[in-house]
């Protein structure tokens, strides 16, 4: 049997979850794309060689029952879960002072919690494949908050950024839980990205496919690899774990 990798928000064929989805089919794992909306996962699916795909809405814990009752069905083990959907980002908002907080309270169900609650789910089929690995897709923004990193302003998108914070913080927790498994968990920056073109404010960004990498190389790591660190492009940026947050490199 094939390995088999789940990857949330996947319904943008410029996006980072596609473009994970597309190196991890080329590495012959089956991929399991997901997204609120069926049809433009199924789409997407389609148009890779071993590839499926099935509704998951992370704010909705029906969806994400029944995409884990999938899992279990047709594949009995879950060899790596990508935690790559996100929430809108508050790109305009400069100061937490000025945040919305119905924004902060959404980046936080679909940022944070949602990937808690989908990889308590999928923890069993996790643990039922020979060496797991859970990445989270993160952000440079949220070393705003762990590092003090300047990018010109008080608190430069802080409902994006506080989620992704607190994901980084919930992906040190849960390496350190799982450290007695063979279950690797990282967190990846995956750089600016360009995958909303219609913007029109990513010139300097690259191609998704590019920032992809990195995702894919965490999602592959050998038995002996890292956990619970934050990682750009394979190389280390801060430790998560519990008790250890620092830079792993300098800043």
């Amino acid at each position: 049997m094939p390995k088999t990798a789940l990857i949330t928000g996947t319904s943008r064929a410029v996006g980072l979850g596609f473009a994970t989805a597309r190196l991890l089919s080329e590495q012959d794992y089956h991929v399991i794309l997901t997204a609120r909306d069926l049809s433009r996962a199924e789409s997407l699916a389609a148009r890779l060689p071993n590839a499926s795909a099935v509704r998951l809405d992370l704010a909705d814990l029906a969806t994400m029952t029944a995409a884990a009752d999938y899992v279990a069905e047709s594949f009995g083990r879950l060899d790596v879960l990508v935690n790559n959907a996100s929430d809108t980002v508050d790109f305009a908002t400069l100061s937490a002072l000025d945040a919305d907080l119905a924004a902060v309270q959404s980046a936080l169900d679909i940022d944070v919690l949602g990937p808690w609650q989908l990889t308590q789910l999928l923890l069993p089929l996790l643990k039922a494949a020979p060496a797991a690995r859970i990445v989270n897709v993160s952000s440079v923004s949220a070393l705003q908050i762990s590092t003090g990193l300047d990018l010109g302003a008080s608190l430069r998108a802080p409902a994006h950024s506080f989620a992704k914070h607190a994901l980084n913080t919930l992906t040190g927790v849960l390496a350190s839980a799982l450290r007695d498994t063979p279950i690797l968990v990282n967190a990846v920056d995956p750089g600016e990205t360009a995958t909303h073109p219609e913007r029109g404010d990513e010139d300097t960004a690259r191609p998704a496919l590019e920032s992809a990498r990195g995702v894919v190389w965490a999602a592959t790591l050998p038995p002996d690899g890292p956990t619970g660190g934050l990682f750009l492009d394979s190389q280390p940026v801060l430790s998560l774990l519990p008790g250890t947050e620092k830079p792993l490199v300098r800043q």
